[in-house]
């Protein structure tokens, strides 16, 4: 897909982004498009992140220490074999 927009930078940073773009032998086109992947590859693995500090409070501890995990396998098997 092409967005067309105007973007308005600072003057220091349109140079920053011109001069990248020449030292890594890209378009000022990819170095952005690559910049935001990394931003939201980072703001997926945050979300993430805080999800699981919310579950661990919700386990008890201990409660995982009897787990067999061959049980678990041969009960999901079985149960998928239904």
């Amino acid at each position: 897909m092409t967005i067309r927009k105007n973007f308005l930078l600072e003057q220091k940073m349109a140079e920053d982004l011109e001069k990248l773009a020449k030292e890594e032998g890209k378009t000022q086109t990819q170095i952005t498009h690559e910049a935001l992947e990394e931003y939201m590859k980072n703001k997926k693995r945050e979300k993430r992140l805080e999800a699981l500090n919310k579950l661990i409070g919700c386990v008890p501890s201990g409660s995982l220490v009897d787990v067999d995990a061959r049980q678990m396998r041969i009960e999901k098997a079985l149960k998928h074999a239904n």
